[in-house]
């Protein structure tokens, strides 16, 4: 399997490379003819924030091509800690490319028929494929691999994100890319009566599983309420400094049986204490309430979650816990000293790993500044971030994290 996504992969690489090389040969040739005829004005390549666009003169076909890198340094460690021995002699210095990512998306045929890829260049992992239509704003459709849109955190970009990275509630309650089919839309009726949905079925085995381990599927839902009239966008912040409010309540749910009881961009996999790797092994249900809100460059964001497991081996169950809020503001509106580009953002997150076991709590504290260069697409971020773990047979043991990060799209 890893031989056949391997070979998917580099061909969309090369594939990318021969584009670039005839998009460049393009545009000498485009360049040549204007020197030599002033009036000739076609355009076939520009470039926005989505990247190198190549288009067609009718419209109907269109490839943008973009590119991102994530650098950063991290001491003690970079990883958030899972246990207390995570706490034990940590005393690294880290420098890495976080994240190098190729991403090519457009439409087809037409402007409402749409086409994503998103390859892992640092890993050689072919992380999204998916077709969508488009056609209308009240009924959408999806197949392919994607990020499931259960949690806003997780959903946002990595590079479009107020902190360096996300929460310590991500490792246990996010279920990251799976594969299926996915019906969505916005109903507007006007003000109040503003509405999102999304509604999936998938196989429920994260990145890279072609099939099911068994009969029953990965069932999806998001109802979210845009009670202000406008929806609040996928994206960390408010750069645009809104001067209208926009808020969101959103509940979504999520059912699986499979072998696993967590999900990343590696694949499926297990939380501490669950070890079985059976077909249908664990039954999992989990929901989450969630809030959004941005204004005149202060914004906020919030999740509250529940996720029970059951092990149809053991016959035991597991409730876990936990949530996490978020605020960040462009504090030069309101301090005359403050630099325009400078964005101050804090998190508090608690989870809970067991919800039996009262004195089990784990917690993060982080405030973080985000630098502007071009929005998200260049920015500096620096990070410093307390963790707390508790439990009730173990001392109580902490850690402090600082990160630095250069994010960088073209």
């Amino acid at each position: 399997m890893f031989q056949v996504y391997h070979r998917i992969s580099s061909t969309i690489v090369l594939l990318c490379l021969v584009i670039f090389f005839r998009v460049e040969s393009t545009i000498a040739q485009e360049l040549d003819s204007t020197l030599t005829n002033p009036e000739k004005k076609e355009t076939f390549l520009n470039h926005t924030s989505k990247g190198f666009i190549l288009a067609s003169e009718d419209g109907k076909y269109e490839m943008q091509i973009a590119a991102r890198l994530q650098l950063r340094f991290a001491v003690p460690d970079d990883q958030d800690p899972i246990t207390f021995s995570d706490f034990a002699n940590q005393d690294q210095r880290i420098f890495k490319i976080n994240r190098a990512r190729l991403k090519v998306g457009g439409h087809a045929y037409q402007p409402w028929l749409k086409y994503y890829f998103e390859y892992e260049l640092s890993r050689s992992l072919l992380l999204d494929y998916r077709v969508m239509i488009e056609k209308w704003p009240w009924l959408n459709f999806k197949a392919g691999q994607w990020k499931v849109e259960f949690t806003r955190e997780r959903f946002i970009s990595s590079g479009e994100q107020q902190m360096v990275d996300r929460s310590l509630l991500n490792r246990k309650f996010t279920v990251d890319r799976q594969q299926g089919v996915e019906v969505y839309g916005n109903l507007d009726g006007g003000g109040i009566a503003n509405f999102n949905y999304w509604a999936a079925a998938l196989t429920g085995m994260g990145r890279g599983a072609t099939q099911n381990d068994d009969s029953k599927m990965m069932y999806f839902g998001r109802f979210q309420w845009n009670f202000l009239g406008r929806e609040v966008p996928f994206s960390g912040g408010d750069l645009t400094i809104s001067q209208k409010p926009a808020a969101i309540i959103a509940i979504a749910a999520i059912s699986n049986t499979s072998p696993y009881t967590r999900f990343s961009t590696s694949g499926g996999g297990n939380l501490s204490g669950f070890e079985g790797t059976n077909d249908s092994q664990y039954t999992v249900n989990q929901y989450q309430l969630e809030t959004a809100f941005i204004y005149k460059g202060f914004s906020w964001a919030s999740e509250f979650h529940r996720k029970n497991i059951l092990d149809n081996f053991d016959e035991e169950e597991t409730l876990l816990g936990g949530f996490y809020i978020t605020a960040g503001y462009l504090a030069h509106q309101t301090l005359n000293f403050w630099p325009e580009p400078l964005e101050i953002a804090v998190r508090y997150a608690e989870v809970r790993p067991d919800l039996s076991i009262s004195n089990n709590i784990q917690r993060e504290t982080a405030i973080a500044f985000n630098w502007f260069f071009a929005d998200h697409k260049n920015k500096l971020t620096t990070e410093l971030t307390r963790f707390k773990f508790q439990d009730q047979e173990l001392a109580q043991d902490d850690e402090i994290r600082f990160r630095l990060q250069l994010d960088i799209s073209f």
